[in-house]
């Protein structure tokens, strides 16, 4: 049996006795271990696996209690026949062309994967260059604290609080903790009917244009601007107005005025990052009253401000219901969370919780509760302050690593946010300067996507939340060296 075990990776007794008790259950519902014969000793396979014969047996009784395996007296320990039962037979595989035979084509309404969209190779961390945005280095997970909040939220009366059918509603605690700490740092007060938790900002961007956009209705997007948005928008209306990018963000164009939803990501404008004035917050508010049209507002990387305190949440400033509030701790606690949340109106949090439980009920609420813990005991304000000081620092670095080896490109004078939005030198085609860098094992995304209305390949974006500062001079000379050979010709 030991020949169809993996290698045990570990040389802590509880993690062999681990890893080796799941390398037999796997073994065993794969059909891999007869039912006729008995296991291995817990002698003989120890000696085989180079382990302790107490870490065999410990695994042995684990899977024993679990139905995995009966034990016969004088005999051993065999397959458990019961955990096998209730099985489905294998179906005959069909060949490729019998699988594909049905006209997908004519049977589909849409085609998603057709889109143009933000794509990260998995293997990022395998570069010793990566200028990836939107990743974070894993130094900076909080592990610890992480590990004590998920551990209580698996205490027996959390469990039996989160383990119910919560149907639509979302986790009290973790409300509170949005209602009391989250909002108030960005000015925004509200109640917790006016609040709602999303799987990501990705979520409630989905759910506020399928509630409020539809054909006939124009939407209005930053150029460029988050690609995903102009995806989405594109599902329920082919109206859609794209609106220049200034220094100072989204320009107040007053065609502004013949849109029914606008977005706009005010603190720092994806993908230049550059933010939006109080001023120009102010008179976009008053537009939206005036001209009566809706508001997103995207707040990501609110927190990430280096030379002054964040400017206040558009939605702050808000006082006739006009802004739809979108947040999320994909930039600050872990993008793999998948948590968000949006604030607006009592009426359309109704309408919003009524259309997620159509999609999935409700976020996980063990997730809901071990960020809610986090939140309460201080923990993500502590990781805030940290990831500040990371981040100006690494910012400082990159900007004078820019200013050094690209003093021809065009960097928009931002003070916050993860990433440089570099314009390069006419000629530049961001595509071939990627895979320029690739060989070279720097990752850097290109800028052309995010724009919708016509190729930009002088663009790229350079993110700094995943390269350890160490790293950023020698990575920015080496880029910097390779875009000769990434022009061409006019």
């Amino acid at each position: 049996m030991s020949q169809l075990l993996f290698h045990l990776d570990s040389d802590l007794p509880e993690s062999l006795q681990k890893q080796l008790r799941e390398q037999i259950a796997h073994a065993i519902l794969d059909g891999h271990l007869p039912l006729d014969e008995p296991l291995p000793s817990s002698r003989k396979l120890a000696k085989e696996l180079h382990v302790a014969r107490n870490t065999v047996m410990l695994a042995y009784e684990h899977l024993l209690d679990d139905g995995y395996l009966i034990a016969r007296k004088r005999s051993g320990y065999f397959v458990n026949p019961e955990i096998l039962e209730g099985r489905a037979e294998k179906p005959v595989r069909l060949n490729d062309i019998d699988a594909e035979r049905l006209p997908w084509e004519e049977l589909l309404t849409m085609h998603p994967s057709r889109q143009q969209t933000i794509n990260k190779p998995s293997d990022w961390h395998r570069y010793d260059y990566p200028f990836l945005y939107g990743q974070i280095d894993p130094e900076l997970f909080p592990t610890q604290h992480w590990r004590e909040c998920s551990r209580d939220s698996m205490s027996v009366p959390a469990i039996r609080s989160w383990s119910v059918d919560h149907l639509n509603d979302d986790d009290p605690l973790l409300i509170e903790q949005i209602h009391k700490r989250l909002l108030p740092r960005r000015g925004v007060w509200a109640k917790p009917e006016e609040i709602l938790v999303t799987v990501g900002a990705q979520q409630a961007l989905w759910i506020a244009c399928m509630l409020l956009l539809k054909a006939g209705r124009r939407f209005g997007m930053e150029n460029p601007g988050y690609v995903d948005v102009y995806n989405i928008a594109r599902t329920f209306t082919d109206d859609i107005h794209l609106l220049p990018v200034d220094e100072q963000g989204m320009r107040l164009d007053p065609t502004i005025a013949d849109c029914q939803l606008l977005y706009v990501t005010p603190s720092h404008q994806a993908p230049t990052t550059v933010t939006m004035p109080l001023e120009r917050r102010r008179k976009l508010l008053d537009m939206a009253e005036i001209d009566n049209f809706l508001i997103i507002e995207d707040d990501y990387e609110s927190e990430t401000n280096y030379l002054d305190n964040p400017t206040p949440a558009l939605k702050s400033l808000d006082r006739h219901n006009r802004v739809i509030y979108v947040g999320s701790l994909s930039k600050t606690l872990a993008p793999g969370l998948r948590l968000g949340y949006m604030v607006g109106p009592p009426a359309l949090i109704r309408e919003a919780r009524a259309l997620r439980r159509l999609m999935l009920r409700h976020p996980p609420t063990n997730n809901q509760r071990a960020v809610a813990l986090f939140l309460d005991r201080g923990y993500h304000d502590a990781l805030l302050r940290q990831i500040h000081q990371v981040f100006h620092s690494r910012w400082q670095r990159m900007s004078e690593a820019l200013a050094r080896h690209l003093p021809d490109a065009s960097v928009p004078s931002t003070y916050g946010g993860s990433c440089f939005w570099v314009k390069g030198p006419e000629g530049l085609d961001c595509r071939e300067l990627r895979r320029l860098a690739a060989e070279q094992s720097i990752l850097i995304e290109c800028g052309d996507i995010h724009f919708f209305d016509g190729p930009h390949r002088e663009y790229f974006r350079l993110g700094f939340s995943a390269i350890p500062e160490a790293r950023i001079e020698a990575g920015i000379e080496r880029l910097a060296a390779l875009i000769p050979q990434a022009i061409t010709p006019s």
